[in-house]
C-alpha cells in the first residue's frame, strides 16, 4: 500500500505538503503563501472543514505531535488490519486443501468399493 495514502494531512490535497499544511496552521506563512493554500483547499467542501478544525486546535505546538501520532496510529491500525486478512487467507487455503483430499479420498473409495462389488 502506498505510504501516502496513511498520511492524515497529505489526503486533504495532493498538491500541498504535509509541512506547508503544518506551516499554514502554525501561521507560519507569508500573506501570499496562506492565500495559495486557502485558494487550493476552498473547492472542496470537506478539505474546507478539515483545514478548519485543525485551526481551531489549542496548542499549535503540539499539533505536529498530534498529527504524528495520527499517522503512527493510522499506520498501525492497517498492519493489524492486513495481518488479519493474511490470516484469513491461509484459513481458507488449508480448508480448500482439506476438501481436495477428502473429495480425493471418496472418489479413491468409490473406485475401490466398485471393483470389489464386480469382483
Amino acid at each position: 500500500m502506498n505510504p501516502d495514502l496513511k498520511d492524515i494531512l497529505s489526503n486533504l490535497n495532493p498538491e500541498i505538503d504535509q509541512e506547508t499544511l503544518l506551516l499554514y496552521l502554525q501561521g507560519k506563512l507569508s500573506a501570499q503563501q496562506q492565500h495559495e493554500v486557502e485558494k487550493q483547499l476552498i473547492d472542496d467542501e470537506f478539505q474546507s472543514d478539515a483545514l478548519e478544525g485543525l485551526e481551531k486546535f489549542s496548542d499549535k505546538k503540539k499539533l505536529e505531535a498530534l498529527i504524528h501520532q495520527l499517522n503512527y496510529d493510522l499506520k498501525k491500525k492497517s498492519a493489524q488490519k492486513n495481518a488479519r486478512k493474511k490470516q484469513e487467507l491461509k484459513l481458507d487455503s488449508w480448508l480448500i486443501v482439506t476438501v481436495v483430499i477428502i473429495l480425493f479420498l471418496i472418489i479413491l473409495s468409490f473406485f475401490i468399493i466398485h471393483r470389489y462389488l464386480q469382483q
